[in-house]
């Protein structure tokens, strides 16, 4: 199967590392412009769009910040004239033990919040407005197992988050699939990023590989295809879905 995406604009946040990277290099392979998002790994950002080409830009923003998000639309829309498919995966971690304060325990839900739903909110009404009055367009969530089974517990914050999209991309689907609307959910499991490290330095790697019914953790690269499937229109009737990507961490 070829995937042509030639024409498309895609903007991918956190795109500067990790499944953001892997899944702008795929879309611009199958021919899309890419509009990268980065929040400080500008040099990452910049190399990325060099090697894409196929007129990548780079665009920054903080995500936790609300006026931000929608700078950053109007960023790509003014750069591209317009956007067809939204790629929501720039997400925040945060480690918070149980007894830690009260004060500590707040900001990082804040921040988790913030950056995992609110910005993905923000971006995803923005994008709904704007695909209405085109009558069509993709939205693509990044969401994560730990949004059905659950995580550790010094790790709810992240897992309460990615509950939340799931449940936002399912409501996108079912409002606005008549007016052009379509939106997806990955759901990776363990996969081997930065972000992970934290974990793997807390847990060790070889915590995770018991997890999963594979010999390997999952990869970027592992994910991404099923992004470029999702943004090529070929599985619009799966509008409303999660796709799974975790070794079978469910059933081992």
């Amino acid at each position: 199967m070829i995937i042509d995406l030639t024409g498309r604009v895609v903007l991918v946040t956190g795109a500067s590392r990790g499944i953001g990277r892997a899944i702008a290099r795929r879309m611009a392979e199958a021919g899309a412009s890419v509009a990268i998002h980065y929040h400080e790994h500008r040099e990452a950002a910049e190399q990325l769009a060099e090697c894409l080409g196929r007129n990548a830009r780079v665009f920054q923003a903080e995500l936790a910040d609300a006026e931000a998000c929608a700078r950053l639309f109007r960023e790509v829309i003014a750069t591209y004239g317009h956007l067809d498919v939204l790629v929501n995966n720039a997400a925040v971690s945060g480690y918070i033990p149980l007894d830690a304060s009260q004060e500590e325990w707040q900001r990082e839900w804040d921040r988790i919040m913030a950056v995992n739903l609110r910005a993905v909110d923000q971006l995803c009404r923005l994008a709904i407005g704007h695909f209405r009055t085109r009558g069509i367009g993709r939205i693509i969530n990044i969401a994560s197992r730990a949004a059905f089974r659950g995580d550790v517990p010094d790790f709810m914050a992240y897992a309460a988050s990615k509950g939340g999209m799931v449940a936002l991309t399912r409501s996108i689907a079912r409002g606005f699939g008549k007016e052009g609307v379509r939106a997806f959910t990955l759901a990776p499991g363990f996969t081997r990023t930065d972000m992970a490290q934290e974990y793997i330095q807390s847990f060790g790697e070889d915590h995770a590989l018991r997890d999963i019914a594979l010999d390997r953790l999952t990869e970027p690269d592992d994910i991404a295809p099923f992004a470029v499937f999702l943004a090529s229109g070929l599985a619009d009737h799966a509008t409303g879905c999660t796709i799974d990507i975790n070794a079978a961490s469910y059933v081992h």
